[in-house]
């Protein structure tokens, strides 16, 4: 029996246009009337679109499957199965990952938000960083532009970096860098090279803080200013410069609002005996 292409269509749920191209591809011919130039399909130009279809539901482009469903070997058929498998397997495990991150993610925008100008002594996590911008500057050599490319497809398990230099947490000074930031798991996951100017940055005591800012331009080093005092009342000494991550803008009050972490390297103070 023969089917003209919109019986075909209603048939299997598909569009003409689709089965245009894969007429176009060589996987169906079906005959032409000379007369009105209306195309015929048999069952077999079905079965064949059939498979088609079998293959789309394994996520194979429509480009693949024109390759799969009409010429091909079994060796090549697993060939192609096995890459798909490899590449399904890659997006679960983003999928996870992605999952975890979010849960992580929330809790941390819970805990931050609710620690603003609080203060406590924690280990930190070792991590790897690297800096692009120092105040309002972008840092463009080539090396650091191709970093910043290949650290924005890790988004969003990067974390938006800054550091101050211990010199200008003493002084209060204004200068400040940013960059990104990631977790060790996640250098490890993505199988990332630790060269420069990537920077490993090992665990830490530190004061842990957190300190939010409103408005344009409104980001300043002396926001941290009380991390100082808190310091001084608890016995320790600044050991190396401020680092930490925006951990999100949000309405606040009705303003746009920064959310930052922080950390400030401490160690005990040593009493000299007299």
């Amino acid at each position: 029996m023969r089917y003209k292409i919109g019986d075909v269509a209603r048939i299997l749920g598909i569009s003409t246009d689709l089965i245009r191209y894969y007429e176009e591809r060589g996987i169906v011919s079906p005959e032409k009337d000379p007369n009105n130039n209306y195309r015929y399909y048999d069952t077999w130009d079905i079965n064949y679109l059939i498979d088609c279809l079998w293959y789309k539901q394994f996520g194979f482009g429509i480009d693949e499957i024109a390759g799969m469903a009409s010429a091909i070997t079994v060796d090549e058929l697993t060939r192609c199965l096995d890459a798909k498998q490899a590449e399904i397997a890659a997006d679960l495990r983003r999928q996870e990952l992605l999952l975890e991150r979010i849960r992580q993610y929330r809790e941390s925008l819970m805990r931050i938000r609710s620690f603003v100008g609080k203060c406590d002594v924690r280990q930190t996590a070792e991590f790897v960083c690297y800096l692009n911008r120092h105040n309002a500057q972008y840092d463009n050599r080539q090396e650091l532009q191709r970093l910043s490319r290949q650290w924005l497809k890790y988004m969003p398990f990067t974390k938006r970096y800054f550091e101050v230099s211990l010199v200008d947490v003493l002084d209060n000074g204004d200068d400040y860098s940013w960059g990104f930031s990631l977790g060790m798991k996640y250098v490890r996951e993505f199988g990332l090279a630790i060269e420069p100017p990537i920077r490993f940055m090992p665990s830490r005591l530190c004061i842990h803080s957190a300190f939010k800012s409103s408005g344009k331009g409104a980001f300043s080093p002396r926001r941290i200013g009380f991390m100082k005092d808190w310091a001084e009342e608890n016995s320790l000494t600044i050991a190396g410069n401020a680092f930490g991550n925006l951990a999100c803008s949000a309405l606040d009050e009705g303003k746009t609002t920064g959310f930052f972490e922080v950390w400030l390297p401490v160690e005990p103070k040593v009493h000299s005996l007299r």
